[in-house]
């Protein structure tokens, strides 16, 4: 087994044993194999739904190198990235992930990240009523934003 996979599966079960989440884990390196941070699902112990072992990674990783940016970074994880912890990888520019259940799996256990990715992909668009409103007023923001040369991320 990879060891740096054994070691997110390691992070899944003890947080899952402990109670404190589901059973994920995950871990990001650096390109000379050094763990940056380590972490597993953490949803139950915080009550945050967004507690995901991967969020919970990346936000370890990015506080203690003092970047929002992880390109140079490797992640492993136990499960294929939900919709949620997908984008918080692009986010930080992550470009190499290694992950062992697939969401599939996840699903066989009652998660339910199939039905995230349908919605995405334009199914069971019922799951939730999203309607924009007020658009001109909130865009004055983003116009000034945009005016002062801050970087787009």
């Amino acid at each position: 087994m990879n060891k740096y996979m054994q070691i997110a599966n390691e992070c899944a079960k003890y947080g899952s044993n402990i109670g404190e989440g589901g059973p994920f884990g995950a871990v990001i390196v650096d390109k000379s194999g050094n763990i940056v941070a380590r972490g597993n699902n953490m949803v139950l112990k915080n009550n945050d739904p967004t507690a995901h072992a991967e969020i919970n990674v990346i936000r370890d990783a990015c506080r203690k190198l003092k970047t929002y940016d992880l390109s140079e970074y490797i992640l492993y994880t136990s499960c294929e990235p939900c919709p949620m912890c997908l984008s918080a990888i692009i986010w930080a520019n992550i470009k190499e992930v290694y992950y062992a259940c697939t969401r599939v799996d996840a699903g066989k256990i009652g998660f339910r990240d199939d039905v995230i990715y349908d919605y995405l992909e334009g199914k069971n668009k019922d799951m939730i009523n999203l309607k924009q409103i007020d658009r001109d007023e909130c865009k004055s923001l983003f116009e000034d934003y945009e005016k002062n040369n801050r970087t787009i991320y």
